[in-house]
């Protein structure tokens, strides 16, 4: 029940719209009822052949309703599905909302296709909820009431029969639908849920799955939670097939019973004959407003479960809690970043992976930090950009601690070029617009050509304007770090990240890149975080780690001189550059 209250608290907004939805449904039915009903009183009484005044009534009763029940079931539409629509994109971006401190600290436990199940696949299971599980059981409340008094008048036990049968059918075989969907239903949305995680990791790695020749294993692996997805779903159909059953049996029951007490009625004059097919039609014309009731039952288990899935994620605390009021970060024409004795240990770590670090950036001093896989190095570029709590020490941004800072404010100093820069399935203007949305076409065209892509960019059939591919695969390796390197460019910040930025590419390759950067960013901050120790003698200071504690740090020069970790290391790759 927690659940669904939390669902209905999205309504909020929306009680009004939800409540007209509610007034023109039943009213919908009362019109379908009513065209039903005279139109049985038409055609009967004409049977009689009596005069064509006594039919006008009907004749009218027909018009009205029918006109009435087209107008009034397009109202209820358009009222009805506006809120639902406006619901789902209210539930899409809260959830957006919810999700985007949470990464990527707290998503890295999660597969990529299972999150994108959350946010589209689950949301959009709950539109049955707003659909079919929260207003029609409103609207047949009413229409129980209503019918079960207006034949009433003729004999209170045809109301009672009437209105008991489509009790037992709104509620009695909708609770028996819920039952049955109670399992089914949980079971249906974790095993879709499994299956498209499972498909978007085989479509994002079909390429080296061709390669190793894996495709018969895989593909066996889908057919099994196919297999499986699909016994789940054919118990909910079985279900429901017995519950439309049962939902056809109570409504000629309902019949007649109806039909039962009221031939006596004709017979002993109470009741005229031809009502008797105005009674039928009725009785049959009221259960239209219950019909739909044990299906929307049998998959409330199931939205209920696609709501839980999307509180299971969005319910979790951030690894970075934003301060109260927060404070603006102070103007200056030299930002300053200091990291002072720095302390980190990720939770399922017994030991820490940064130790008692410390360092200080300004413009346009550089700091390489380097040392084995594991050394902590990324982490540091993880803690600057605000990803994780770090537990002891201090990070100090002109002047002011990082916990007493909006995040969103820090990332405005810093640009970054990872080892592997995420470009979007969009066009090469859309990808840099990311960096400054408000970046005209000059802008864009001086930064492709500082960055080393001006002939590439010449080449394209569409300029700004060409599709870069999935991820950027139509881009080569350099191509996409030059790219990266100039949404950094464009940023205007003052600090400048290197996630081994060159990582993959061939030697050449990567000197050239290293030269581009070193020369794009002469006058900002670089850390650069690299295990390749190249173009060393452009750094003011070159930082050693092992097991996330500083060993060693000075210029190249001087570290080589030392004879130490650094010397060791540099040395190596020497052999193995020029081997």
């Amino acid at each position: 029940m927690r659940i669904i209250w939390r669902l209905l608290a999205f309504l909020r907004p929306f009680w009004g719209w939800v409540v007209l939805s509610v007034i023109l449904s039943a009213a919908t039915f009362f019109a379908g009822i009513g065209l039903l009903g005279t139109s049985a009183d038409l055609i009967a009484r004409a049977a009689l052949q009596p005069g064509i005044a006594a039919l006008q009534v009907s004749i009218v009763g027909v018009r009205f309703f029918g006109i009435s029940r087209a107008v009034l079931r397009y109202l209820e539409r358009l009222v009805s599905h506006s809120v639902n629509f406006r619901l789902l994109a209210q539930l899409r971006v809260w959830f957006y909302k919810r999700l985007e401190p949470l990464s990527p600290a707290r998503l890295q436990d999660y597969r990529s296709g299972d999150v994108l199940q959350r946010a589209i696949g689950d949301i959009e299971t709950l539109e049955n909820f707003y659909v079919r599980v929260l207003a029609p059981p409103l609207s047949a409340i009413l229409i129980t009431a209503g019918m079960g008094w207006f034949v009433g008048q003729v004999d209170w036990r045809l109301g009672l029969v009437l209105a008991g049968g489509l009790l037992a059918g709104g509620a009695g075989i909708s609770l028996l639908a819920f039952w049955i969907g109670q399992k089914a239903g949980a079971a249906y949305v974790q095993d879709r849920a499994q299956l498209n995680a499972e498909m978007v990791s085989v479509i994002q790695g079909i390429t080296d799955l061709v390669a190793y020749s894996q495709e018969l294993i895989v593909k066996q692996r889908v057919e099994h939670l196919l297999e499986v997805t699909s016994r789940s779903q054919r118990r909910l159909v079985l279900g429901n097939g017995l519950v439309n059953g049962l939902m056809v049996a109570l409504t000629n029951l309902t019949l007649v019973l109806v039909l039962w007490f009221a031939i006596p009625l004709v017979e002993g004059g109470a009741l005229e004959g031809y009502r008797l097919a105005v009674l039928a039609v009725l009785t049959l014309a009221s259960f239209e407003a219950v019909n739909s009731l044990p299906q929307a039952a049998q998959l409330l288990r199931g939205n209920v479960e696609s709501a839980a899935r999307l509180f299971e994620l969005s319910d979790q605390t951030p690894a970075v809690v934003e301060p109260v009021c927060p404070v603006k970060v102070p103007e200056s024409q030299t930002p300053r970043l200091s990291i002072n004795h720095l302390t980190f240990r990720y939770a399922d770590r017994s030991m820490p992976t940064l130790n008692d670090i410390s360092l200080s950036l300004t413009p346009p001093k550089k700091i390489a930090i380097v040392g084995e896989s594991g050394a902590g190095k990324s982490t540091i570029i993880q803690l600057l950009l605000r990803y994780w709590e770090y537990e002891k020490g201090e990070i100090l941004l002109n002047g002011v601690d990082y916990k007493n800072l909006d995040s969103r404010d820090i990332r405005r100093f810093f640009g970054v070029v990872s080892a592997t820069p995420y470009l979007f399935s969009a066009t090469l203007r859309q990808n840099l617009l990311i960096a400054r949305p408000d970046a005209d076409k000059q802008q864009l065209l001086t930064i492709i050509e500082r960055v080393g892509l001006k002939n590439w960019l010449d080449s394209l059939p569409n300029g700004l304007d060409t599709w870069v591919g999935e991820h950027g695969k139509l881009m080569s390796g350099g191509e996409r770090q030059r790219l990266a390197a100039g949404r950094a460019l464009l940023s205007n910040a003052p600090f400048i990240l290197l996630d081994e930025p060159t990582s993959g590419l061939d030697s050449l390759s990567e000197l050239q890149l290293m030269q581009t950067l070193f020369n794009l960013f002469r006058e900002r901050s670089i850390l650069w975080v690299t295990h390749r120790l190249i173009d060393m003698e452009q750094m003011d200071e070159i930082i050693v780690l092992q097991a996330g504690q500083v060993i060693e740090r000075g210029k190249h020069n001087r570290l080589l001189a030392a004879g130490g970790i650094y010397a060791g290391l540099w040395q190596g790759q020497q052999r193995i550059f020029w081997d």
